[in-house]
């Protein structure tokens, strides 16, 4: 799930009833769904429930969920801590499922939501890595709006839940990451950003009470969570050694911006051990770090069955009450599953854990249930009651889904061919596994989407076209040159749709090499050879491919990546390819050839190179081999240039006198202290403001991803280069503007030392926009 698919979960023995009932449960008739919402103290049909403190809503949550748990006794307490919440029909409390999901939309994977007759789908927005690649915050917090909006409208008429274990926030590390699809990509701080955008859309109400949520998210997999099925290595079994530098610098920063700048309202933890030590039983991650540092506001939840898995698979403990107390000592509130219940009595009477820190526990859940309202009575008179079913996919929202993915596509190459023009191009030949698919554009995680427009069906739309899958899947064991190339042959223009789908790439499926799938790259090649006008290849896929071949082919005249681009993926690539829209996606992870993945274990989780072993690091901010196509690539119909206009040469940091560095040399000084208050850099304070002028030089308008990066001086092991911001723009032909940055010299300039510290480097740093580039120093 986010946790594990019942689909995926089934085919583990340590749990197979659990994940057989899940899976059925998720396939429930429409006959068996309600027409009225799961809630608590339903006060008009049971006077009697008003005369309970926790009904009341005029005190303070806090001491409702207090006169709550004194109410229950322990066998109801353990009720509480399970994915389905036990109801207390003496206190008016339903049955509850905890377990929903919504990466890219409302998902009928989980029992906690169904689609029916009377809202048969939902709106599906494209698979998260390709959203990543718009760069667009304000679209990540939209999608996550509209995702809430639809959620609540399916809750008020009993169809789902209020709690939702999405975004999927871990770094997208290593290239054959059957899970990587999930992802906003390799960066932190793209991952930071859309963990926090997409937080704020799907939990954000329009009360004035900004401790209330619209639906509760949950980022997920804590922590350094991005081993599925590789070459054996599974998940469940798997230890990640990290270390400390590698831990703060690239795994944790997304699940701390979660958490201190979106406010989310649970974190997961995930099946993996970190350095010897299950996620879930580890309390310096949980009780030490979210909640500790973080100040989580809200409930920790393992993935499925992950406390199962420190028992059985991992023998973390001898016994089940050893590894439920283990768990709930560290700071576990909720277990996706049942060991919690089955275990946790036995735990109390052993003496492992005490009432105390189960109270605690359910304490957090009970919290966050009430601040969704569920404990407020009839949903219907409250600030969601009235959305149903008309609110879910409406002509707005699917729009937007069409513009997410127009926004997300990136152009990887251009001779000149595209955009296709209507006056040159009467016919196109439309070839490829991928050019008819439907399921297959959404995605894993996904729902019933409203409707579908396959790639096909959009260019169609435009022209007149000819098609042929050219293979039976995306296996593609065998290919139809012979039919493929004589309709390209006698075609205008060539497009050919190839790429992945959850066969080649998905949960508990990682991938052992980083070329096209069977005979496709054959498949191109020979077509690009027979065709009479340009051809362009289409990806469909989540992680990258080594490509090198079409790259460098010269019959092949475009290639854009569409990542698994959602229900109206062939809107936007018929858009894009007619030039209705100009392309703006850029990539948001770096696309290796595949004489990396040759040469380095997908089990090595360290980011920096290593020169004594020939390791040569992980993604754009460590890795300085080859490579296809490098994270940020993209290409645009018009021309964009760069020129600075602001930016200081010196930054002076003034020391205290008793300060070490004044009477020895340092090549560091520590990211907090009087210092960072006290900046000079022209203007006295901790920030200065890079300006930068964008021109578009072009014939037509289009949009633009400023990318301000920074190579900090070496010390600490410091990134190559690394992303301090971006900006995104839209300008007419022939029209320039001012783009601002506000840099923070102690948080943005500064890097993670070898034991998770944050150090300023005193030097030269250079600052990178487009092929500007800056020199900045850094001096005492």
């Amino acid at each position: 799930m986010g946790s594990s698919s019942p689909l995926t979960r089934r085919n583990r023995a340590p749990s197979s009833v659990f994940s057989l009932f899940l899976f059925f449960l998720c396939l429930l008739d429409s006959s068996n769904a309600q027409s009225t919402p799961v809630f608590a103290c339903d006060v008009a049909g049971n006077p009697s429930l008003a005369a309970y403190g926790f009904c009341n809503t005029a005190i303070k949550i806090e001491y409702r969920v207090a006169d709550l748990v004194a109410r229950l006794t322990l066998q109801e307490k353990i009720g509480v801590l399970t994915s389905k919440l036990h109801g207390v029909t003496r206190l008016g409390i339903p049955t509850y499922e905890w377990w929903s999901e919504a990466l890219h939309g409302v998902s009928y994977v989980g029992p906690g939501t169904h689609f029916s007759g009377q809202v048969p789908g939902a709106t599906s927005f494209p698979q998260v890595i390709l959203t990543a690649a718009s760069f667009n915050v304000s679209l990540f917090q939209a999608i996550g709006k509209v995702v809430s909006t639809e959620a609540r409208a399916m809750y008020n008429v009993g169809l789902a839940g209020l709690t939702y274990w999405s975004p999927n926030v871990n770094i997208f590390r290593d290239p054959r990451w059957g899970r990587g699809q999930e992802t906003p990509g390799e960066d932190p701080l793209l991952s930071s950003k859309y963990a926090t955008g997409y937080v704020k859309g799907l939990q954000e109400t329009d009360s004035s009470d900004a401790n209330r949520l619209k639906v509760a998210a949950c980022c997920k997999h804590y922590t350094a969570y991005d081993v599925d099925n590789w070459k054996g290595v599974e998940r469940y079994s798997f230890n990640a050694v990290v270390n400390q530098q590698d831990l703060d610098d690239t795994y944790q920063p997304p699940f701390k911006s979660c958490v201190v700048d979106g406010n989310v309202a649970s974190v997961m933890c995930s099946y993996n051990k970190v350095n010897g030590k299950p996620t879930c039983a580890d309390p310096d991650l949980l009780s030490g770090v979210i909640r500790g540092e973080w100040k989580l506001n809200g409930y920790i939840v393992s993935d499925c069955d992950s406390v199962d898995v420190l028992y059985k698979n991992q023998h973390y403990t001898k016994t089940p009450e050893e590894a439920a107390a283990i768990s709930i000592n560290a700071g576990l509130d909720l277990n996706c599953g049942y060991f919690l219940g089955d275990h946790t009595e036995a735990a109390v009477k052993a003496g492992l854990v005490n009432e105390a820190a189960i109270d605690k526990a359910i304490s957090n859940n009970f919290l966050t249930l009430m601040r969704l309202g569920f404990f407020d009575g009839d949903p219907k008179k409250q600030i969601y009651g009235g959305l149903g079913p008309k609110d879910v996919c409406t002509p707005a929202n699917q729009e937007l889904a069409a513009e997410a993915a127009r926004q997300g596509i990136v152009l990887l190459k251009n001779t000149g061919s595209l955009p296709l023009s209507l006056k040159a191009i009467k016919t196109l030949a439309v070839i490829g596994p991928n050019a008819n698919v439907t399921k297959t554009m959404i995605g894993n995680y996904e729902g019933t989407p409203c409707k579908y427009t396959t790639p096909l069906q959009g260019l169609a739309g435009t022209v007149s076209t000819t098609y042929l899958p050219g293979c039976s899947n995306v296996a593609c064991a065998v290919a139809d040159v012979a039919g493929a190339t004589k309709l390209a042959a006698s075609a205008d223009a060539t497009v050919l749709v190839i790429g992945a789908d959850q066969s080649i790439e998905a949960e508990s499926r990682d991938r052992v090499d980083l070329n096209l799938p069977g005979q496709q790259q054959d498949l191109v090649t020979q077509v690009a050879k027979a065709a009479k006008g340009p051809v362009f290849l289409v990806i469909m896929s989540g992680g990258g491919f080594d490509i090198t071949f079409a790259k460098n082919d010269a019959k092949i005249a475009g290639i854009l990546w569409v990542g698994y681009p959602g229900e109206a993926g062939g809107i936007a690539i018929a858009d894009v390819i007619f030039g209705r829209y100009n392309p703006s996606g850029r990539l948001p992870m770096t696309w290796y050839p595949q004489s990396y993945v040759e040469k380095v274990p997908m089990t090595n989780m360290n980011m920096r190179p290593d020169n004594s072993n020939g390791y040569p690091g992980r993604t754009y901010r460590f890795y300085t081999g080859e490579t296809v196509y490098a994270f940020g690539d993209g290409l645009s119909y018009t021309k964009f240039s760069h020129s600075l206009v602001k930016a200081p040469r010196l930054v002076s940091l003034s020391l205290e006198e008793n300060h070490v560095c004044r009477s020895s040399e340092c090549q560091s000084l520590e990211a907090i202290g009087p210092h960072c208050d006290n900046v000079v850099s022209g203007t006295g304070r901790t920030a200065f403001e890079v300006q930068v002028k964008v021109q578009n030089g072009g014939d037509r308008e289009g949009i633009h991803t400023v990318f301000l990066f920074t190579t900090p001086p070496a010390v600490h092991g410091s990134p190559r280069k690394h992303l301090l911001g971006f900006e995104k723009i839209r300008l007419g032909k022939m029209e320039e503007a001012v783009v601002k940055f506000k840099v923070d010299v102690c948080k943005d300039l500064s890097v993670v030392d070898e034991v998770g510290k944050r150090k300023i480097g005193l030097g030269q740093h250079l600052l990178h926009v487009g092929d500007v580039k800056h020199s900045l120093s850094i001096r005492i």
